[in-house]
């Protein structure tokens, strides 16, 4: 197929292009990518043990290879804008495919760490496109009204594949080299590049928009210093001059970037969009409401592999059951978004989230497994109810010239808020564990057996602090909830076009 056989001619409101489409080929091809995608990004977690002494190295530099792929996906997302409107479907889904199976391949094939965590940066180039591309084709070929059934499919790649990538990891370094999880990705890559040359349509047009080359310097260096500053405020502490120093520079180079795209007719992303209220409440929503989610992606397993002696296969299996939960229910969430809105479906999703996660809040060294799968699923109910609706809400408001940069905007924003509660929730467990440490050690108790024990204790009770905090988010989440409201997409502003006209009138005068 041509590239203008595989394009579908937009009307100006988008009813042709939607009555057009098959939606379902559409959204198989590239949920399977995001799925593949997500999959990856997190598979690796529970493989850093193994790696560390297969390339003998330290922890601190293993972890680059979670770190590296954050901030590649970091500094990219914001660009995804400019490549939705400069590319079409096809061709940025495609490209996007063929650059993360390039990086799986140098994976598989590595040698030593470097060119390992090459190869993960690469990968990371690929997916950092997919998801915010996904969203885009949703909000384009979907009416408002429909968006949601739509998102709750999404988000069985952004939510399941987490989930299942660590059982899936686990079982794979039990049985085979490390080398196989990325030989596994090959064959599934390119079924999903051959299942887009087959269903997938172009369902954009393409313009011409010129890249702002200082855009792109601000946004690397203020999203790539912020995000390093604070993946790196885990280990080294929140009082390091390396942290410090690179979480300033971030803030400004953000300061200058945010400058730039008001003041540009062209903006790399248009931060117009937070003037619509219900588009900037949800993503303040949406930045406690991940901070929230990281507690199980992360505490629950140090808890279980550290304290509890659990193995990586166990740890993931754990987390299973809610994830099959959550992936049954989110599809289910979407229809009730539809008929409904987002308001109550978040605010009772953030009430089950909160009930459950102060069930991890007086966490022993002889908690049942069973007691924690039942607490972890009912995480995952909550999760399911709301994450997609609150992200929709916000996208719906926004009028169509504003989707490219709305989804690129709530992808950062997610990707952003996901390395600072990482990196908050890592400080807090190990500064709490380090202060009832000394606080037993000061109570009594100084020989091996008493040491190791009283180590034991404070590491649990470090991460149960941490879930202290994670109810203090979810907690604000939810008291924001209350004020969302059920609105219609946005009519083209005539402020806007006009003031866009004048400046780029000026740019072509100049």
């Amino acid at each position: 197929m041509t590239e203008a056989e595989g394009r579908i001619k937009l009307s100006k409101d988008g009813t042709t292009a939607r009555s057009a489409i098959k939606r379902g080929p559409v959204l198989f091809a590239m949920i399977l990518g995001a799925f593949l995608a997500t999959l990856n990004q997190t598979v690796m977690t529970v493989a850093i043990p193994e790696l560390i002494g297969e390339f003998k190295i330290a922890a601190a530099t293993a972890q680059w290879l979670t770190t590296g792929y954050m901030l590649v996906n970091g500094v990219l997302i914001p660009i995804t804008a400019y490549l939705m409107q400069r590319f079409s479907t096809r061709q940025l889904f495609q490209a996007s495919m063929w650059i993360f199976l390039v990086g799986t391949i140098v994976s598989a094939l590595a040698t030593n760490f470097p060119v390992l965590l090459t190869g993960r940066m690469i990968q990371a180039a690929g997916a950092g496109i997919i998801m915010p591309l996904l969203m885009n084709v949703i909000l384009t070929i979907f009416p408002p009204e429909k968006r949601g059934a739509a998102m709750g499919m999404v988000g069985l790649a952004i939510i399941f594949a987490p989930a299942i990538g660590p059982v899936v990891a686990g079982y794979i370094l039990e049985s085979f080299a490390w080398e196989t999880m990325f030989y596994g990705m090959i064959p599934l890559t390119l079924i999903v590049i051959v299942c887009g040359m087959i269903y997938l349509k172009n369902v954009s047009e393409k313009g011409h928009t010129n890249l702002d080359v200082l855009s792109v310097v601000f946004s690397t260096v203020g999203f790539g210093a912020m995000l390093y500053g604070f993946s790196r405020a885990g280990s080294e502490g929140w009082s390091s001059a390396e942290v410090i120093s690179t979480i300033a520079a971030g803030v400004a180079a953000l300061a200058l970037f945010a400058w730039r795209q008001l003041v540009s007719s062209h903006p790399l992303l248009d931060l117009r969009a937070f003037k619509y209220n219900m588009f900037s409440l949800t993503s303040v929503i949406n930045i406690a409401v991940t901070m929230v989610m990281y507690a199980d992606m992360m505490l629950l397993p140090l808890y279980l592999q550290n304290a509890r002696g659990y193995t990586a296969l166990e740890s993931g299996l754990l987390m299973l059951p809610g994830a099959i939960v959550m992936g049954l229910l989110m599809p289910a969430a979407g229809k009730l978004f539809d008929r409904f809105g987002a308001k109550w479906l978040a605010v009772t999703g953030l009430l089950i989230t909160i009930v459950t996660t102060i069930g991890f809040i007086d966490l022993t060294e002889s908690t049942s497994y069973t007691y924690l799968v039942l607490m972890s699923t009912g995480r995952r109910i909550g999760m399911a109810l709301l994450l997609m609706p609150i992200q929709t809400a916000g996208l719906n408001q926004l009028p169509s010239r504003l989707h490219a940069h709305g989804t690129a905007i709530s992808n950062t924003i997610r990707q952003v808020a996901g390395a600072v509660g990482t990196s908050l929730l890592v400080t807090i467990m190990t500064n709490r564990t380090q202060a009832h440490l000394t606080d037993m050690m000061t109570a009594g108790g100084t020989d091996g057996a008493s040491q190791e024990r009283m180590t034991l204790d404070a590491t649990i009770q470090g991460i149960n602090d941490s879930y202290v905090v994670i109810v203090g988010f979810g907690v604000i989440a939810l008291l924001l909830s209350f004020f969302i409201r059920r609105g219609t997409q946005a009519s083209e502003d005539t402020n806007d076009r006009n003031e866009a006209a004048v400046k780029r009138t000026a740019a072509e005068s100049r």
